[in-house]
């Protein structure tokens, strides 16, 4: 099984064991019948700090859109494990998924589930994009507990808007959200944004976390490739984690952090 996931982390989970969890979507559909196996596939993508240097935006937003790159890439998996295992179904999934990612992950014994909701692993950090194949084919999976970090609470002290209160993540509160909300925001948002320096999205809680520390260079070529850190309003934001929100929050949010 390594030779086809390469170098990506990846883990097996029992589909009996999340499917309680279902989140609603187009994409249950998609789930083949009698599945037995959920496959959790890590995609790392810290480029290391000398990258990221002149950046404005959010880590993951400094490559290409990370649909299209795992997008491809777990489709490749999943379609080498059809040619291995033909009389079994394999399906992929990647963000618009109807499992619970970061459960699945941990479940699959890949890492653990930080405060601030996101998941951490012990190579990659919390640098790491999830994917999930589900498939009616039984792997053993893993039989660990599912667990937390350690708690050590720096996230919550360094989150800009109060959103981690050790239990749960406030949404509304969360910097990364609000800065992608259309229209005009309050006086105290665009302040935050313009402290951050960063035009979209948020970092903060895992630039503090401890497991990030040393984490890993991802293997995935196409990260560096792509990566373009500095964005500017003549910057062309097709395949750009943020095109799907449109221009205007885009440029609203650098005129924010150019003239708070």
């Amino acid at each position: 099984m390594d030779e086809i996931f390469g170098l990506l982390p990846y883990g097996f989970s029992s589909f009996e064991k999340i499917k309680d969890s279902l989140i609603s979507c187009a994409a249950v559909g998609r789930i083949p019948e009698n599945t037995k196996t959920v496959i959790s596939v890590l995609f790392p993508y810290y480029l290391g700090e000398e990258f990221y240097e002149n950046s404005n935006v959010s880590r993951y937003a400094v490559s290409a859109d990370y649909h299209i790159i795992t997008g491809r890439i777990i489709n490749d998996i999943a379609e080498a494990l059809r040619r291995r295992f033909p009389e079994s179904s394999f399906e992929a999934f990647v963000d618009n998924s109807p499992f619970p990612e970061v459960r699945c992950a941990v479940n699959a014994g890949l890492g653990v589930m930080g405060i601030n909701n996101l998941f951490i692993n012990k190579d990659y950090g919390s640098w790491v994009f999830l994917g999930e194949i589900a498939t009616d084919r039984y792997f053993p999976p893993f039989e660990g507990e599912y667990s937390l970090c350690d708690g050590c609470s720096k996230c919550i002290d360094a989150c800009p808007g109060n959103a981690l209160t050790g239990k749960e993540l406030i949404k509304e509160k969360c910097l990364s959200f609000l800065s992608q909300k259309k229209g005009e925001l309050s006086e105290e948002i665009r302040q935050k944004i313009a402290e951050t320096g960063c035009a979209w999205g948020c970092d903060i809680c895992q630039k503090v976390c401890p497991h990030n520390k040393n984490a890993k260079i991802t293997p995935i070529k196409e990260f560096f490739e792509t990566a373009s850190p500095t964005v500017t309003k003549e910057t062309d934001i097709e395949n750009r984690a943020f095109a799907w929100r449109g221009k205007s929050v885009i440029d609203r949010n650098l005129d924010i952090v150019k003239n708070p």
